[in-house]
């Protein structure tokens, strides 16, 4: 093989190798079309409680799939951790909450379900308006942290695929419209020994998530 050659072929993997990297930028992108803003901790006389706001960025492919007598199942996922130098981070507390998205062709309404909770709307757009406006979670009890300690909180939204019919969830894996998800937000969290009564607004960075897997709903 002679110099020329190499060179040519040097060039040519450089030019695949940017393409690829090029494409999974992409798809990453167009996979996270839920982002998160102003996530807080609250305190209140049983710990704390969450609140936050979600964009969520609903396709064209998911609307018609509501509006046919699909189900669809929104998860948000809190975890709170605490570093330790000596061995891998400390999971102290890991919350999972679902709403459930239907329509009804009789009444011709929206439902949004959470736990044993149910409200109906006239418009989609409402129904996502009042599911991407998280308020009043209970998510850290009395006695679950420690006062002066910095903890990790993480927060994603996603929907989740495992909660749909078996046959159904072979063919939306492969669909990129049904990949919706938000990054994992993160940010640090102090509890005072006497919290205030409404936690500063914190600054998040986000990490992209690793797969779409499912956590236990509670």
């Amino acid at each position: 093989m002679t110099v020329s050659t190499m060179r040519c072929c040097g060039k040519l993997l450089r030019s695949l190798f940017c393409s690829v990297t090029l494409l999974l930028v992409t798809l990453s992108v167009q996979a996270t079309d839920i982002s998160i803003r102003n996530p807080q901790l609250i305190a209140n006389e049983d710990g704390y409680i969450l609140a936050a706001d979600f964009n969520i960025n609903f396709n064209s492919r998911l609307e018609e799939a509501v509006n046919k007598g699909v189900v669809l199942y929104f998860a948000v996922d809190f975890e709170l951790t605490r570093s330790r130098w000596y061995w891998f981070d400390e999971q102290i507390i890991h919350r999972n909450k679902t709403f459930r998205l239907s329509y009804h062709a009789l009444t011709r309404q929206y439902r949004l379900s959470t736990g044993a909770l149910h409200q109906s709307y006239t418009s989609l757009d409402e129904a996502l308006r009042i599911m991407s406006r998280l308020r009043n979670w209970q998510v850290l009890e009395t006695g679950e942290i420690k006062a002066d300690q910095t903890y990790l909180a993480s927060l994603r939204m996603r929907l989740d695929l495992t909660q749909m019919p078996k046959t159904f969830q072979v063919s939306a894996l492969s669909n990129k419209d049904w990949n919706l998800a938000s990054d994992w937000g993160r940010w640090t969290f102090t509890p005072d020994a006497t919290p205030a009564p409404v936690a500063p607004a914190q600054t998040i960075t986000t990490t992209p998530p690793v797969s779409q897997a499912a956590g236990e709903v509670k």
